[in-house]
């Protein structure tokens, strides 16, 4: 068994991600996200919320017109990576984080969801690159490197 000393930690994935890898109208930052996802979803260090899922499938068909068919097989796809349930308790860690640090609810309910699982990066285009919130590190796609 590996020592959890030295595991590689997890990466949490922003729903912002997800929709860059399915949107076809920046294929620059399509594949960018793409090859980061694929590597952290092969190394089996990505891990999403229930939030993910659902903000993904309503802004995947709504900012990209993907049929909810197709949506709910993103969906699925992604069903499969590690994933936080939202819970009573992790909406009042995210009140005190947006609270305290002056983000929006919903990605203090983002940030909250990556530190109840343990991760030290969080890959996202909507906060500060560099910004460390209730010990996870913004980190944005385009200057992630797989460590």
């Amino acid at each position: 068994m590996a020592d959890p000393a030295h595991a590689t930690p997890s990466v949490f994935l922003d729903t912002n991600v997800l929709i860059d890898c399915a949107d076809h109208r920046d294929l620059s930052r399509q594949k960018l996200c793409r090859t980061a996802t694929a590597s952290l979803m092969g190394t089996g260090r990505a891990i999403i919320s229930t939030q993910v899922l659902q903000e993904f499938y309503t802004a995947s068909i709504r900012k990209l017109g993907l049929s909810p068919e197709t949506a709910r097989e993103l969906v699925g796809g992604y069903r499969r990576l590690p994933t936080v349930t939202v819970t009573p308790d992790l909406i009042d860690q995210a009140i005190g984080l947006h609270q305290a640090s002056q983000i929006s609810f919903w990605d203090a309910l983002i940030v909250a969801a990556a530190a109840s699982a343990g991760c030290k990066v969080l890959l996202t285009a909507d906060l500060n690159a560099g910004q460390i919130i209730a010990g996870v590190e913004i980190v944005r796609p385009d200057i992630f490197q797989l460590g």
